[in-house]
């Protein structure tokens, strides 16, 4: 697009902003009545799910406000790119990989393009990659939280913009949009149980960042089944290490302190095997001194020696389902639509790493 191009698109969009924040909509009319946006959308379209009561009443209000669909932003909307933006926190994980792989699958059978961007987990770069895909004109977006994100405002502005987003693996309660994951406050209790009920009872937690949603249920997950199993939660047995360094050097400091427990459920597989690496160096064995399980079922979960124990977290599944619900949202002509939450099954696969 040259630059006369970009101006003349920029004043367009600023046009079309000015004309809809004067004009009335389906979410004026559901403030006034007290009732969804959806609920009045759905009247509006004569929906059998509609009582005829709701429907005489949204349709008197609409008449009394003068409300009109708003045609521009419908053309625009039906105006698409056929291209749809994924924000990925790093690539060095097996798992995003098979999220993209199943996004794709999908999106180019519906004859949509892909553009993939990775944020190495940080604010600014989610930020810089959100605007580079707004300014590429994407349909819509699926997100995958950076640890560092905690302000939106980069997301809302898609939203306000009538391009709908979505959130795989990492979400937040307060956004209102999509979302597609996982339950991991279960998985995590599964695995901890696992190492339980296989004689593991002296057991740590490498856990994620409580800035994300996915660190707080995994870490509620592990404490919540060791109070279940009558075992005592010790303040020092929740370790901050979501990453194969520092998993290394919490369970290197542990060996050295001789104060190594005999089991461990590692946030993530890249973190378990960070571990395992401190336990081969001291000649610990696996699993019959400390049984581990990690998180996520990468292909390097079954190059190790012993092969990892981990939670299969079905990302492929996960990515066919994001894009479909988004490129729902995309060909939708609705104006507003309550935000839904798919939930993937997850399973835990037995290796060698435990007993």
């Amino acid at each position: 697009m040259s630059n006369s191009d970009a101006f003349y698109f920029y004043l367009y969009v600023t046009f079309i902003l000015f004309m809809r924040s004067n004009q009335v909509t389906i979410k004026d009319i559901a403030r006034e009545l007290g009732i969804s946006p959806s609920t009045v959308s759905r009247a509006l379209k004569d929906h059998p799910d509609i009582s005829i009561q709701t429907k005489k009443s949204v349709n008197q209000l609409a008449k009394s406000l003068s409300y009109q669909p708003n045609a521009i932003a419908l053309s625009l909307k039906h105006s698409k790119s056929f291209t749809i933006g994924i924000i990925i926190p790093e690539t060095v994980h097996y798992f995003f990989s098979t999220v993209i792989s199943g996004i794709e699958d999908v999106a180019y059978d519906a004859g949509y393009k892909v553009m993939i961007c990775q944020s190495n987990e940080r604010y600014d770069r989610e930020l810089a990659n959100s605007q580079m895909l707004y300014s590429n004109r994407v349909d819509g977006l699926l997100v995958s939280l950076a640890k560092e994100t905690q302000n939106y405002d980069h997301l809302k502005f898609f939203l306000n913009n009538n391009i709908p987003v979505v959130f795989f693996d990492r979400g937040v309660d307060a956004f209102p949009c999509d979302r597609v994951l996982i339950d991991d406050y279960r998985a995590a209790y599964s695995a901890t149980e696992y190492l339980i009920n296989h004689g593991h009872k002296n057991l740590i937690h490498l856990a994620a960042t409580h800035n994300l949603q996915i660190g707080i249920d995994r870490c509620k997950g592990f404490s919540d089944a060791l109070k279940a199993h009558g075992i005592e939660q010790l303040p020092n047995n929740i370790f901050q290490a979501d990453k194969f360094d520092s998993a290394y050097s919490v369970v290197e400091g542990l060996i050295k302190e001789k104060n190594l427990p005999d089991g461990i459920f590692a946030v993530n597989d890249l973190t378990a095997l960070g571990a395992m690496m401190a336990l081969k160096k001291h000649n610990i064995r696996i699993p019959e001194e400390v049984g581990i399980v990690g998180f996520g079922d990468g292909r390097e979960a079954i190059l190790t020696d012993p092969a990892l124990t981990t939670i299969d977290q079905n990302g492929y599944e996960m990515g066919k389902v994001a894009a479909k619900l988004l490129l729902e949202r995309i060909e939708s002509d609705a104006e507003f639509f309550e935000p839904e939450l798919k939930i993937i099954d997850t399973n835990l696969v037995v290796r060698g790493s435990t007993r």
